[in-house]
């Protein structure tokens, strides 16, 4: 019956932490991308113009808005060749709008270079963590230029390295330790890119957000896409509530087969007991005190597994936990590695539940103990 019980408070415990804390560490990535941020990227038919640009500044609530280009190449690191994103984009703004980038060595490059750069720290630093591509280095990059006919060339460009960041872990929309910095000019000029990939906008505060996404969207339609990031965090909390709410369905389920079974256990232990709850009642018992007597041993049977299960709980908690969640985009994967989230209000919820199972499995025989008359239960054999 113990182990039946078990399985209520162990479940919502480890699938409540891990679910918690996978939430709380997209949520906080999605964050220190900036709320205020929003990309706008154009379909494959609509290419971004100056025009553009100057009527997104000029919505509400604008504070900047910058076009970037962005390709994927290999650079080389050593005798390796390291898959990179490089985004052509002020560098400033990049450095403003991610909470948590900080250079490590060296400094972002000035407006105007258009061959320095700003590396991510494992394109400077190989597997081991020995700095391979430093400050003042060249760096060779490979990539492949799209055009109107035929095949896409492949490219090579030659860059500087300005300043290295600093390691900033798994990230879900883009890996600052794999991608590289240079400022917007050095796109067209030196790796021959004309259309925009996209505008970064970022508007004063969080309040402008949704009123700029929704004009966007109103007056450019199915030629662009808008990327709200706070809109993203929003999404990833009622994600996580629709996930906690299946949690404790299952949980409930778990716990009403629980009820089940001690009700059941503690009726065969009633039957068993008759003539000693007989005895009881001849020396002085009342029916209050066999039913108190009946409803805590079913409640210590409870409690027993609530912590039982609470243990169990953690420990399954950190071992779903320890594995990490696979992302894949496109050809790159990357491993998100979060701590199960662990808060009162889950010990509170599987220990409460638990210990009401021991209340309600414990009623139905506790008022059949209450009800034996002391005659009939003398003579049962």
């Amino acid at each position: 019956t113990i182990l039946g019980i078990i399985i209520g408070p162990a479940v919502i415990i480890t699938i409540g932490a891990v679910v918690g804390g996978y939430s709380t560490y997209i949520i906080n990535q999605v964050t220190s991308l900036g709320q205020n941020n929003i990309m706008i990227t154009p379909s494959s038919d609509y290419t971004l113009t100056q025009d553009d640009l100057d009527y997104f500044l000029s919505l509400p609530g604008v504070d900047k808005a910058e076009p970037f280009y962005l390709i994927q190449a290999k650079a080389k690191r050593g005798v390796d060749d390291v898959n990179v994103y490089i985004y052509f984009i002020d560098v400033d703004l990049i450095l403003e709008s991610i909470g948590g980038l900080k250079i490590k060595e060296g400094s972002s490059p000035p407006e105007g270079d258009i061959i320095g750069a700003l590396i991510g720290y494992k394109v400077a630093y190989d597997d081991s963590g020995q700095l391979v591509n430093g400050v003042g280095d060249v760096v060779s990059v490979k990539y492949y230029l799209s055009v109107k006919k035929g095949s896409p060339e492949v490219k090579s460009a030659n860059i500087v390295v300005r300043g290295i960041l600093d390691e900033y872990g798994g990230a879900l929309f883009f890996s600052p330790d794999q991608t590289i910095f240079m400022q917007f000019d050095a796109g067209s000029r030196i790796f021959g890119l004309k259309e925009w990939s996209g505008v970064l906008v970022r508007t004063v505060d969080t309040s402008y957000v949704k009123d700029f996404v929704q004009t966007v969207r109103d007056t450019y339609g199915e030629k662009v896409s808008v990327i709200s990031f706070s809109a993203i965090a929003d999404i990833v909390s009622s994600v996580t509530v629709a996930v906690s709410y299946v949690n404790q369905v299952a949980a409930l389920s778990a716990i009403a087969v629980a009820v089940a079974g001690t009700t059941a256990t503690m009726v065969t232990s009633v039957v068993e007991r008759t003539k000693e709850i007989g005895v009881l009642k001849a020396i002085g018992y009342t029916n209050i005190h066999v039913v108190i007597m009946i409803l805590s041993e079913s409640l210590l049977m409870s409690i027993i597994a609530a912590l039982t299960g609470a243990l169990l709980g953690i420990g399954g908690a950190f071992f779903f936990s320890s594995g990490g969640m696979t992302i894949r985009a496109g050809t790159e994967a990357f491993v998100l590695t979060a701590k199960p989230l662990f808060t009162p209000q889950l010990f509170m919820t599987a220990i409460g539940l638990t210990i009401s199972v021991g209340i309600l499995g414990g009623l139905l025989p506790a008022y059949m103990a209450a009800k034996v008359p002391p005659a009939v239960a003398l003579r049962y054999e």
